[in-house]
């Protein structure tokens, strides 16, 4: 995996798309600033989008932070198999999820989303995350992913 990556030197939203099967505007994340072998920081700008394809009547609810928790997540471990053939990753449960708002959309700036790996090997990983916007916690909580 690559080592911490600088602030100034971000993986910007092309390259997220080559690494994760997210495709067109699902793909949530707008570059990744940061990861090392157990954490990563992402930025997304998405949730501000009238189109954002996660908005149920309008509204993009704070629960919808778990995908972009879950990008970040995918991004990480593509990221560590760098030098492997990738491996398709499933979400298989999110616990001790706290939502602080009711909607992403009313949160403004860049949303911050950051996730670490707390154990795991090649099959399967546990991640804390959390999302923030202008310095604000909007969700947190801990996914357990699997991958073939």
């Amino acid at each position: 995996m690559s080592s911490a990556v600088p602030e100034a030197t971000p993986l910007q939203q092309a390259r997220i798309r080559q690494l994760i099967p997210h495709a067109g505007p699902m793909c949530l994340l707008d570059r990744a600033t940061f990861w090392d072998d157990t954490r990563i920081r992402c930025e997304a700008s998405s949730h501000l989008d009238p189109d954002n394809p996660l908005r149920h009547r309008g509204v993009l609810r704070a629960v919808t932070g778990i995908e972009y928790a879950a990008q970040a997540i995918a991004l990480h471990g593509a990221l560590a198999q760098a030098a492997a053939p990738a491996h398709a990753g499933y979400l298989v449960s999110v616990r001790e999820a706290s939502c602080k708002a009711t909607a992403l959309d009313a949160a403004r700036g860049h949303l911050k989303i950051e996730a670490e790996r707390l154990m795991g090997d090649g099959t399967h990983a546990i991640y804390a995350f959390a999302l923030r916007a202008a310095g604000v916690a909007l969700l947190s909580g801990r996914a357990t992913v699997i991958s073939r």
